[in-house]
């Protein structure tokens, strides 16, 4: 019963996520979210205007 404590432990550690792995990989992400913008998979709302695209392309980068 001990080994099942010591597997769920390792099994944790393995899949935790690293400090600043979300940080966004595609240059156009990074540029989109450092105007205050963000991106969307979807039309942006109502108020707000599509001024470029993140993901390499595959979202839209909606800004006010």
């Amino acid at each position: 019963m001990r080994i099942l404590y010591l597997l769920f432990a390792i099994v944790l550690l393995l899949f935790q996520v690293a400090p600043g792995s979300a940080e966004p990989l595609f240059a156009d992400t990074a540029e989109c979210k450092s105007q205050g913008n963000f991106c969307r998979v979807a039309t942006c709302p109502p108020t707000f205007a599509i001024s470029g695209s993140c993901h390499g392309g595959l979202l839209k980068c909606c800004s006010k």
